[in-house]
């Protein structure tokens, strides 16, 4: 029987000319491939500035890093994430709180976050960071948000792992308007590939520079900021501690080569999760509400069960996985894993991200994904609905 996972790379022989042209070229890393590809995503985005990475895991560690914070500064995120999004905060040294989940996006709850901020006004424990997850591929609403940073001072990181591509207000995700800095994966299930990667975008040349220096073990090369005698054409300066995070030349020219078909992707994406919604509407289940002005990239295709059938949740997904619809969840909530509950994170402090992890799950949605087998998932949802209620 045929596999459907709930996503996976478009790989086409473009694709694999692309990577094998660039296996024969002189560079395989520090060429000029990724400089490329990094002018591609600024251009896709609308931003200035981008720095590609071996993973948006490593991005958004370099992202915190760019940003200066001290060592025991507050960051808030959401609890509905990979634990990447949390963990790079810790990684800085940060002190960590969430935000539960708006009840129909799954994102943030912006009007939660406005509450949160107020009280921690009054107590003077305001954040200097928030991090937000676009999930699935639906941005969070950027304005609401910057006009929250600026009146609290806190910087916005968005993570936007889901969500190359995806719109608000007819701006793409990644023009680094309204936050200070981007992350994007592309690892296999995301909307584009490099195998593995992501990057980071901003329009804030300072946190440019930071970052490049930070992705290359702190070496800076730029004679103007030498603060030594330049010794010759050999010679490089280590300012700061860093890593090896660069995206290598092969890893580039798959992406450079994905981008040309972004839109493809995207338009395929959102055609099946159309395909799905009016299938399925119908049932006992929930889908991501879609905002007036908001464009998703569908990285996801997430269905919730109503709060009334809770209790079918895990005999759904295992039937799904019986019919080799291998769907998942996104996610275990963040607050709940063993690491950060020694933190005293505890069950029903966040109850909408909790009682999302116990109904949600993400079905099968990729480009090359035929209308045939969305024919077949699809009947096989409703066939467990027709037994079970």
């Amino acid at each position: 029987m045929k596999n459907f996972r709930y996503s996976t790379q478009t790989i086409s022989k473009k694709d694999i000319a692309n990577v094998s042209e660039t296996l024969k070229s002189e560079f395989l890393t520090q060429g000029p491939k990724t400089n490329e590809f990094e002018k591609k995503i600024n251009f896709l985005a609308g931003s200035k500035y981008s720095l590609a990475t071996n993973s948006a895991s490593s991005a958004l560690l370099l992202a915190c890093k760019a940003l200066s914070l001290k060592s025991g500064d507050l960051f808030w995120t959401t609890p509905n994430s990979f634990v990447a999004t949390a963990n790079c905060g810790i990684l800085c040294g940060l002190k960590i709180d969430f935000i539960d989940i708006d009840t129909n996006t799954w994102n943030i709850s912006i009007e939660k976050l406005e509450n949160k901020l107020q009280i921690a006004k009054k107590k003077g424990k305001l954040p200097k960071l928030l991090i937000v997850v676009h999930l699935g591929g639906l941005p969070v609403n950027p304005i609401k948000l910057s006009k929250l940073s600026k009146k609290y001072k806190f910087k916005i990181i968005e993570d936007a792992s889901h969500s190359l591509g995806g719109k608000y207000f007819s701006n793409r995700v990644g023009c680094s308007k309204w936050s200070d800095i981007t992350v994007f994966s592309f690892h296999p299930v995301k909307i584009i590939t490099t195998g593995e990667g992501g990057c980071c975008t901003t329009n804030k040349k300072k946190y440019y520079e930071k970052l490049k220096a930070l992705r290359n073990n702190g070496i800076v090369k730029d004679k103007k900021k030498f603060k030594f005698k330049n010794l010759g054409p050999w010679y490089y300066e280590q300012h700061s501690i860093g890593y090896n995070f660069r995206m290598n030349d092969i890893q580039s020219s798959l992406g450079i080569s994905q981008l040309k078909k972004i839109d493809i992707f995207l338009r395929k994406r959102n055609k099946i999760a159309k395909f799905y919604y009016n299938n399925l509407k119908h049932l006992p289940i929930e889908f991501q509400r879609i905002e007036k002005n908001f464009y998703s990239s569908y990285h996801l295709f997430i269905i919730k069960l109503n709060s009334g059938y809770k209790h079918l949740h895990s005999k759904f997904f295992n039937f799904l996985r019986s019919k080799n619809v291998f769907v998942n969840l996104h996610y275990l909530p963040i607050h709940l894993q063993p690491f950060y509950k020694k933190f005293g994170f505890k069950k029903k402090q966040f109850p909408v991200a909790e009682e999302y992890a116990e109904t949600a799950m993400s079905i099968p949605i990729y480009p090359n994904l035929k209308k045939k087998d969305q024919i077949k998932i699809i009947n096989f949802i409703k066939f467990f609905f027709k037994k079970n209620i």
